[in-house]
């Protein structure tokens, strides 16, 4: 069926095209019947019962909706039921919409997954060396994706990869559910992803990325399974969202070591707001430790974040080289959690063993402020690098319970430098409290200064 709706073309041309598609602000997300262009999965012979394989017609479908991509676009419609299907591909100009009650299932057959090469930016896999399992949804070099729904649902069947995974039967790196690269104006909306193999959401080498109004869960003890990871992407927003998964909700990334360093790509320009995390085994919100191509301008406010080891977590080891810098977090409620800060400067984890420890990454001006948490074990794990400190910690306004008497003291520091303002329990003598130190720490432009007006 092809079906032309005629009121978005006279938008189109009222509003005006470039090379044919419709223009639109970046972020905002494209309705449905907005596209000029509508097929249904059904229509290339889906069967949504939970059994039939539906890899083919889902490329047929892409297939055939690239033929819009000067005309405006298509829509991809999945209506309810049960689509199971292997790995595919999308195309530019498209949307994938999921009506309530569909669900797009991965098959466990992990020959329905096929093997890739490793990231340039990583140098192998994350599981093994050598090539991965490509990802369920995938774009390459793509521009306007919209994946969207009326919450309909993406289930990974994740539990026979992390089998593998824990009884090393894994021959290649476990595969995400969706996956992005060297894409641009890119929006992920209204969906559940559930029980991904690996990441849920991994956009890498992007631009113009918005993920909003998304549930993301795995097992809250499946193996290393991470929720959104923006990695060597730059301009990312991640909103009104709620993540529990084991590993980390979100997690900030820039490559590995010398690949990381070779390609070059940072990460900035990342805003994370009003998102409840869950990380039963790592943090909520963690940057690196792969990020080697750098990460800076990254403000996340307005977080809910309960039962997890970690609440923040910034990560390095010697060899990484790159940086983190530029961060403020601010506004932020937290439950039951081990160790509400943590500062890591030895996690020496690396892709091979041809690495240059001279390698040392920066950590500089990282802003934590407005932050409020009950049920806590440790304030913070402050730990740099030996030679190789971690400059301008600015901690301001932030009230801990600790609530476990095991560990003999809230905070533990040290190899960094900062500042603190309005801080309890009272932090480490490494951040001073001299209100002179204040002009040391970050804010954003749009933001006001840390120090005391």
């Amino acid at each position: 069926m092809k079906r032309l709706v005629v009121l978005s073309w006279v938008l189109a041309v009222v509003l005006g095209s470039v090379h044919g598609h419709v223009r639109r602000q970046w972020g905002e997300q494209v309705p449905p019947e907005s596209r000029p262009h509508s097929v249904t999965i059904t229509e290339f012979g889906a069967v949504g019962d939970g059994r039939t394989l539906n890899t083919l017609p889902f490329q047929n479908a892409v297939f055939y909706a690239r033929s819009f991509a000067d005309k405006g676009g298509a829509q991809l419609y999945v209506p309810k039921g049960r689509w199971l299907t292997g790995s595919f591909n999308l195309t530019s100009h498209l949307t994938l919409f999921l009506e309530k009650d569909a669900i797009i299932i991965g098959a466990e057959e992990s020959s329905q997954w096929p093997i890739v090469e490793p990231l340039p930016s990583y140098g192998q896999g994350l599981d093994l060396p050598g090539p991965r399992h490509r990802s369920l949804i995938n774009g390459y070099n793509l521009t306007d994706v919209v994946i969207t729904g009326n919450n309909g649902l993406i289930d990974g069947q994740g539990s026979v990869w992390w089998d593998w995974l824990r009884s090393h039967e894994l021959n290649h790196s476990r595969p995400h559910l969706v996956e992005f690269l060297y894409s641009e104006e890119i929006v992920i909306s209204n969906l559940t992803f559930l029980n991904s193999p690996a990441w849920s959401i991994h956009p890498v080498y992007c631009s113009n990325v918005k993920v909003h109004n998304v549930t993301i869960k795995t097992l809250l003890d499946a193996p290393l399974t991470d929720g959104i990871v923006p990695d060597s992407c730059l301009n990312v927003c991640i909103e009104d969202s709620t993540i529990s998964v084991s590993h980390e909700a979100i997690s900030v990334k820039s490559g590995w070591d010398k690949y990381g360093i070779s390609i070059g790509r940072p990460t900035s320009d990342i805003h994370i707001s009003r998102v409840d995390l869950q990380a039963s085994s790592g943090a909520a919100l963690a940057f690196g430790s792969e990020m080697s191509g750098g990460i800076s301008g990254i403000h996340a406010d307005h977080l809910t974040i309960h039962g997890s080891d970690k609440g923040f977590s910034f990560k390095t080891t010697p060899g990484r080289g790159g940086y983190i810098k530029e961060v403020v977090i601010s506004d932020v409620e937290m439950d039951g959690i081990r160790v509400a800060i943590e500062f890591i400067g030895n996690l020496s984890s690396h892709p091979d063993d041809d690495f240059d420890p001279s390698e040392l990454p920066v950590i500089d001006q990282i802003t934590l402020k407005n932050m409020v948490g009950t049920n806590i074990s440790v304030a913070g794990v402050l730990s740099g690098i030996d030679g190789d400190p971690f400059t301008a910690i600015c901690l301001s306004n932030l009230s801990f319970s600790i609530t476990d008497s095991a560990y003999s003291t809230p905070w533990s520091c040290s190899n960094v430098s900062g500042y603190s303002e309005s801080v309890f329990p009272e932090p480490c003598s490494e951040l001073y409290t001299s209100s002179s130190n204040s002009s040391i720490c970050f804010s954003l432009p749009s933001y006001s200064a840390l120090a005391v007006a």
